[in-house]
């Protein structure tokens, strides 16, 4: 079973998850060259995902390379005079990420059954959908980031297995292992500041 796994693993999805995991290791070291280390994981996964007919996960994965190279270039030469603080979503925010999530899986959803050869375009669709109102809220310094970018996860790593790309598989699970932890960082972090204000 493990020996077919490995002759099923190409070299790009190797070095894919490989640029991948580094790059969350030095991002949670606020390194900025985790992004070059995205970009380059980014670059090979869109590779993987367009042979194996994830569609709506290699537009993902373009929407991750626009930010990555837009997040490397503003951590080495842009000038930030005070950062954003970690914050909840109000009501206002739940509603435009609702019609985020739903208007992306209708918008995915319409084109992967209209105008590709997908086998998982609901599953596809989904995962996308949640991971683009994820990173939205993210962008925001919102809590609930963590939530929506699982939510993607968990439906992923079946997705992930169904098209025998499991590095990509137990890169999700780690991905979400560090999602459980960011949260409840992010959670302490609003404690604290509430506990000083009170």
């Amino acid at each position: 079973m493990m020996h077919e796994i490995l002759l099923k693993t190409t070299l790009p999805e190797w070095f894919g998850v490989f640029f991948s995991v580094f790059q969350v290791l030095l991002a949670k070291k606020n390194n900025p060259n985790n992004y070059l280390f995205g970009i380059a994981g980014i670059s090979l996964t869109l590779f993987v995902m367009i042979q194996s007919k994830l569609y709506a996960e290699f537009t993902l994965n373009l929407y991750y390379l626009v930010m990555s190279i837009y997040g490397w270039l503003y951590w080495k030469f842009g000038k930030r005079k005070s950062e954003t603080a970690i914050s909840e979503t109000t009501n206002q925010e739940k509603v435009i990420t609702a019609g985020i999530v739903m208007g992306t899986f209708i918008l995915f959803w319409l084109f992967l059954t209209n105008f590709t050869d997908s086998d998982v375009p609901i599953l596809d669709s989904l995962v996308s959908a949640f991971a683009w109102a994820g990173m939205w809220l993210m962008a925001r310094r919102k809590i609930e980031n963590w939530l929506l970018l699982n939510i993607s996860n968990i439906i992923a790593i079946p997705l992930l297995i169904h098209k025998d790309l499991y590095l990509y598989a137990v890169l999700t699970i780690f991905l979400f292992i560090v999602a459980i932890f960011g949260y409840l960082e992010w959670r302490k972090i609003i404690k604290k500041r509430e506990n000083a204000f009170a």
